[in-house]
């Protein structure tokens, strides 16, 4: 697989280069050109807003970095391709937007990321900051119900970005936030399928190998394995199977009002995930079940990996009105009022 890139060494840095060129008036970089951040800041001063960022591995865009900008994330670390940033670049990030108000520190369930932003946090810590970590895990193919700490952060926690976020811009207290965060973690339930892998731009290599024939259920963001493969077919039969799942996990009683997140892998056209999106809300509907303010789209990437995931999450009126408020991240899209 051919890409475009100037060096293996520069890859990130390019990146990072290229997104800030782009958007100026709303991101810069940071202390270091690995941390991007909002230009305009409302973090400081005695009246400033809680901090909220993350640090995570490139290669997966454009989450994070993406989605830095007001009533969404204060700051990104962002480390070499699919490798956690360091815990001194991220306590780097945490230097530079933290406030009186404190910080909340978003940790995607990855051993490198907990290890990582657990460290950073301990740093800041020890500093006098008062930066808190949230945990996020949300894939139910890596741990059986009954162990959803133990499970791995996928898509589903993009839903924990944004309604933080735009809770932080309405000046919500640390406390807050994060009994916020766990809430939304515990109303949310993923499952991912990879129809063909992507190729790493370090090794040129396919991140994992799986026949023309079927499909992988539950495969995650690095190529982990998942729950187990099953034979091509239509997607209606796909979806509805994930669905099933996803409701076995998590039951939604009928009278519901739900939200979905389709998001393509990187290689998944919009024609699909659209299909993709018809499927789930008509098998929901069938159960009772309303879906309203869809996010349908590429957003959490694995290079140009083949596949989906379906991200469920049943919200309070307070989460939903979060989820919809207007926000200036540049590769996060407008949330509407209602879906189908």
């Amino acid at each position: 697989m051919k890409k475009l890139l100037n060096s293996k060494d520069t890859m990130a840095d390019d990146m990072i280069a290229g997104f800030v060129a782009a958007w100026p008036d709303l991101v810069t970089t940071g202390t270091t050109g690995r941390i991007v951040r909002r230009r305009h800041l409302r973090t400081k001063g005695k009246d400033g807003k809680v901090a909220l960022l993350i640090g995570n591995g490139s290669g997966h865009e454009p989450i994070a970095m993406g989605f830095v900008g007001e009533g969404l994330l204060d700051a990104n670390a962002v480390g070499d391709v699919f490798a956690a940033p360091s815990a001194d670049a991220i306590f780097e990030a945490i230097e530079d937007v933290t406030g009186d108000a404190g910080a909340v520190l978003l940790i995607s369930r990855h051993e490198g990321d907990v290890i990582n932003g657990n460290g950073a946090a301990l740093m800041a810590q020890d500093e006098g900051l008062d930066v808190r970590p949230l945990l996020m895990y949300d894939d139910i193919s890596s741990a059986p119900k009954g162990k959803e700490e133990d499970r791995r952060g996928a898509a589903g926690t993009i839903f924990i970005y944004k309604i933080l976020g735009a809770a932080a811009e309405r000046d919500r207290s640390i406390g807050d936030l994060m009994d916020l965060g766990v809430a939304v973690r515990d109303a949310t339930r993923t499952l991912g399928a990879a129809l063909r892998p992507g190729t790493s731009p370090l090794t040129g290599a396919p991140m994992f190998e799986l026949p023309d024939n079927e499909d992988a259920i539950g495969m995650g963001v690095h190529g982990e394995r998942g729950s187990g493969r099953r034979p091509m077919g239509p997607a209606r039969d796909l979806v509805r199977h994930m669905v099933d799942a996803l409701m076995e996990d998590r039951p939604i009683a009928p009278g519901t009002e739900a939200v979905a997140l389709i998001n393509g892998s990187g290689g998944t056209t919009m024609m699909e995930l659209l299909t993709v999106y018809g499927e789930v809300a008509s098998y929901l509907k069938e159960q009772g079940v309303t879906l309203t303010s869809p996010m349908i789209g590429s957003y959490s990437t694995t290079q140009e990996m083949g596949g989906f995931s379906i991200s469920l999450l049943v919200p309070t009126p307070e989460m939903l009105d979060l989820w919809r408020a207007p926000h200036g991240a540049p590769q996060f899209p407008p949330i509407h009022l209602q879906g189908g």
